[in-house]
């Protein structure tokens, strides 16, 4: 397989194995599910400057239905919404703001700065105990910590394989197949022992997304009462994009 899913009709879609997250062999890594709602929905709008997604349950490796709608139409500003079904029940939920383009380079300003480049960067280590599905569907380069040295990092990832078999996919795709990613290569917890289960994912995008690797500064707080918040800045290789927040649902195994 080339892809994260197999086209069986317009709206319809089976998942392969690279969607295999790191729960169980019978539900996807939130990546892949949010890169296809977006897809779906930049085939209504081509750019977003917040995407909400709401996981109403895990995504199983199953066939999948996606459906969009634009909740508020306008000149300058829509929301538009996407779902992601499997078997009639709803999973997956995303909202999106699409703001009409117009030139602000005479204000632009405010970035964060950058991140050392992907060359700069070493391969992350990938443990024997998740070796497959989405993991080894992405290419991870460390420029510090990673998904298994606790704390806070800096990583560069990218989709070794396309969305959608057969279709190139978008630098906005490939961002949205990682983000969500943030809460893992920041998380504070050996997986094997505590979940870390993210209820949910908001990016906002000042700008749209240019090339293959997506970079992401992320770090994670975990709090005394079983929720945690893991955030990040989201980079390509020209600069900061936007950034991430995911709530945590945190329980020792």
């Amino acid at each position: 397989m080339t892809a994260f899913y197999l086209p069986l009709g317009e709206d319809t879609f089976r998942s392969t194995e690279h969607t295999v997250g790191p729960w169980g062999p019978d539900s996807q890594h939130l990546g892949p599910p949010s890169a296809l709602l977006v897809r779906a929905l930049m085939a209504r709008r081509p750019t977003f400057a917040r995407v909400t997604f709401e996981v109403l349950g895990p995504v199983p490796v199953a066939e999948l239905t996606v459906s969009t709608s634009v909740e508020r139409p306008g000149r300058s500003v829509e929301l538009l919404s996407a779902s992601l079904s499997h078997e009639g029940r709803v999973v997956l939920t995303a909202r999106a703001w699409h703001i009409v383009g117009s030139d602000t380079t005479a204000v632009a300003g405010g970035d964060v700065t950058g991140m050392a480049p992907p060359s700069s960067a070493v391969p992350m280590e990938i443990p024997d105990f998740w070796s497959g599905g989405y993991l080894a569907a992405v290419e991870w380069l460390s420029v510090s910590g990673g998904i298994f040295t606790p704390g806070d990092a800096q990583v560069w990832a990218r989709p070794r394989v396309a969305v959608v078999d057969g279709f190139e996919p978008s630098p906005l795709e490939r961002l949205f197949s990682v983000v969500d990613s943030a809460s893992g290569v920041s998380s504070r917890v050996d997986i094997r022992k505590w979940y870390a289960i993210n209820t949910d994912l908001t990016v906002h995008l000042h700008r749209q997304p240019v090339g293959e690797w997506v970079g992401m500064d992320a770090r994670t707080t975990i709090g005394p009462d079983g929720t945690g918040l893991a955030t990040s800045t989201v980079h390509d290789v020209e600069g900061p994009v936007g950034t991430t927040a995911q709530a945590l649902f945190v329980r020792e195994r």
